[in-house]
C-alpha cells in the first residue's frame, strides 16, 4: 500500500470513486496522523470523492498543533494566522476495506498547506517520514522497517479505580495463545480483521501481563510499514470499541503490570533489494554501513527519546527493571536489554531492532527520527562503541529519565532538529511542554491516597 516516492498528485479520483462504488463502498474515511499519532479525518460519501482531487480536502490546520486535552497552541498554524486551512490529499494507494465497517473504505492522506503552491505541510508526520526516505534514496539507500506493537484490551467496570479493568488479569509471562488466557478470543478477531485490511499482520500472542497483547507486522518499505502500523493502531482501537472495549497502547497503564513497547526493526537495501546491513566477512556479520547507522542512533539517543517516548507516562515503563526497556544508549547481539539489539538472523534478514520506543509513540515519527539519526551516522562514518558482552546490561550513556529531560535533549540536538525540520521540532517541543505544564498542575490519585489519610 506504499505510495510512489515523493507523493505525486493522484491522476484523478473519478475512477477511484467508481471502483469503490463497484465494491459496495458508499462511505470513504479520509485519515491522517496528527503529531501524537491520533487518527484525524473526515468521512464523506463516495460520490463526493472526485470533488477532493488536486490539493484535497480542506480542514483547520490548528488540529496539527492541538494537545491531547483539546487545547491548540497559539501559533501561526492556529490563532496566529486566523485559524488557516490545510489540505488532505487522498492517496488512493493506501486503500483499505475494513470488515468491521461494511460499506466503508479507509484511505490515508498527505497534508499540504493552503498556499497557492500547496507545499507539503511541515507538521505532517507522514510527509516528514517521506522526506527521510527520499534523503536515503538520493544515496541509493532504501529503508526497510517492521514494527512490533504491544497494547492492552480493557473492559468497562464500575468497580475498577478508573472505570476500566484488563480483560483478564492472569499474568502468563508471554507467548500464550488460545481460550485459556483469551477467553473471549479477542486476539484471533484482531489478527483476522487486520490481515483482511492488508496490514501485513504476521501473527500475535498474549504478552507478559493479563490483557496485554502483541501483534507483529511484516517488514516492508519504511513509509509503507509506518502506514500499516498507523492503521493497525487505529483498527485495533476501532474493533475494540465496536465490542464495548477500549484498546490502549499507553506505555505503562497499570503500575503492577508490564509496559507496552513499540519495537522497530530497521535495515537498508540497495535499489535491487539487496541487504546493505549484511557482510559475512565482517565481525558479527554486520556491515560497516550498519554499524555507522547504529552509531547514529546511539549518537542521537537522548534526543530520540523525546520522540520515541512522548508522554509523561512513558518514563514509568523505562524505569521498570522488569520491562526489558533500556535505560542507556547501548547495543548488543541478540540482547533484549539493549537499546539497539542485533537479532541473530544474517543474510537478507540482517537488521537492527530499536527497543526503546513506547507503545503510544507515533509510528511515522518513530521511524522518521530513527532514519534521520541513522543517516547522520552514515554520512559522518560514525563507529559505535563495543557491543554489550553476552548477559550484560547497561553501559552506555544514560537515556533521559523524564519527558522534561528528553525534550531538553531534543531541543539541544541541532543536527536532528534540522533533519526533522525546525518547525516540526519547535511545535512538537512546545506541545509537549504544554502537556508537562498541565501534568505539573494535576493532582494524582497517588497524592490523594498517600497524603490524605494522615496529613
Amino acid at each position: 500500500m506504499s505510495p510512489p516516492a515523493g507523493g505525486p498528485v493522484p491522476p484523478g479520483l473519478d475512477a477511484f470513486a467508481g471502483d469503490l462504488a463497484a465494491r459496495g463502498v458508499d462511505l470513504v474515511r479520509i485519515l491522517w496522523s496528527d503529531l501524537h499519532g491520533v487518527a484525524r479525518g473526515k468521512e464523506i460519501h463516495v460520490t463526493e470523492v472526485p470533488r477532493f482531487d488536486g490539493p484535497g480536502l480542506a480542514f483547520c490546520q490548528a488540529v496539527m498543533v492541538t494537545g491531547l486535552a483539546g487545547h491548540p497552541l497559539e501559533a501561526p498554524e492556529s490563532s496566529g494566522s486566523g485559524w488557516p486551512d490545510a489540505h488532505a490529499r487522498i492517496d488512493p494507494g493506501t486503500l483499505a476495506l475494513p470488515g468491521y465497517a461494511p460499506g466503508t473504505a479507509l484511505v490515508l492522506a498527505d497534508l499540504l498547506d493552503s498556499s497557492p503552491a500547496h507545499a507539503p505541510l511541515p507538521l505532517d508526520p507522514r510527509g516528514l517520514l517521506r522526506r527521510q526516505t527520499e534523503r536515503l534514496a538520493a544515496r541509493g539507500l532504501h529503508a526497510v522497517a517492521a514494527p512490533e506493537l504491544e497494547f492492552y484490551l480493557l473492559a468497562p467496570d464500575p468497580a475498577a479505580p478508573l472505570g476500566w479493568r484488563r480483560v483478564t488479569t492472569l499474568d502468563t509471562a508471554g507467548y500464550t495463545v488460545g481460550a485459556l488466557h483469551d477467553p473471549d478470543r479477542l486476539l484471533p478477531l484482531l489478527i483476522r480483521e487486520c490481515h483482511a485490511l492488508g496490514l501485513g499482520t504476521l501473527g500475535g500472542n498474549q504478552e507478559f501481563s493479563g490483557g496485554q497483547f502483541e501483534v507483529n507486522q511484516a517488514h516492508g518499505p519504511a513509509l509503507d510499514a509506518a502506514d500499516r502500523a498507523f492503521l493497525l493502531k487505529y483498527a485495533v482501537k476501532e474493533i475494540a470499541a465496536t465490542r464495548g472495549l477500549r484498546a490502549t497502547f499507553l506505555g505503562k497503564p497499570f503500575p503492577g503490570a508490564a509496559g507496552s513497547g513499540h519495537h522497530v526493526h530497521l535495515s537498508l537495501t540497495d535499489p535491487a533489494g539487496k541487504s546493505l546491513f549484511a557482510d559475512p566477512s565482517a565481525d558479527g556479520g554486520i556491515s560497516a554501513l550498519a554499524r555507522s547507522f547504529l552509531a547514529g542512533v546511539l549518537e542521537h539517543a537522548g534526543a530520540l527519546t523525546a520522540v520515541l517516548n512522548p508522554t509523561v507516562n512513558a518514563y514509568k515503563r523505562l524505569a521498570d527493571p522488569d520491562s526489558l526497556a533500556p535505560t542507556t544508549a547501548d547495543w548488543g547481539f541478540d540482547n533484549r536489554t539493549a537499546c539497539v539489539r542485533v537479532p541473530p538472523e544474517r543474510g537478507a534478514g540482517t537488521r537492527i531492532e530499536v527497543r526503546v520506543a513506547d507503545g503510544a509513540a507515533n509510528p511515522y515519527l518513530v521511524i522518521a527520527a530513527l532514519l534521520a539519526a541513522g543517516l547522520d551516522g552514515i554520512e559522518r562514518s560514525l563507529v559505535p562503541p563495543p557491543p554489550l558482552a553476552p548477559g550484560r546490561t547497561g553501559g552506555g550513556r544514560p537515556l533521559p529519565a523524564s519527558l522534561r529531560d528528553a525534550l531538553a535533549a531534543l531541543e539541544a540536538d541541532t543536527v536532528l532538529a534540522e533533519r526533522l525540520g525546525r518547525r516540526f521540532t519547535a511545535v512538537f517541543a512546545a506541545m509537549k511542554h504544554a502537556e508537562l505544564a498541565r501534568f505539573d498542575r494535576a493532582v494524582t490519585d497517588w497524592e490523594f491516597h498517600e497524603y490524605t489519610p494522615m496529613l
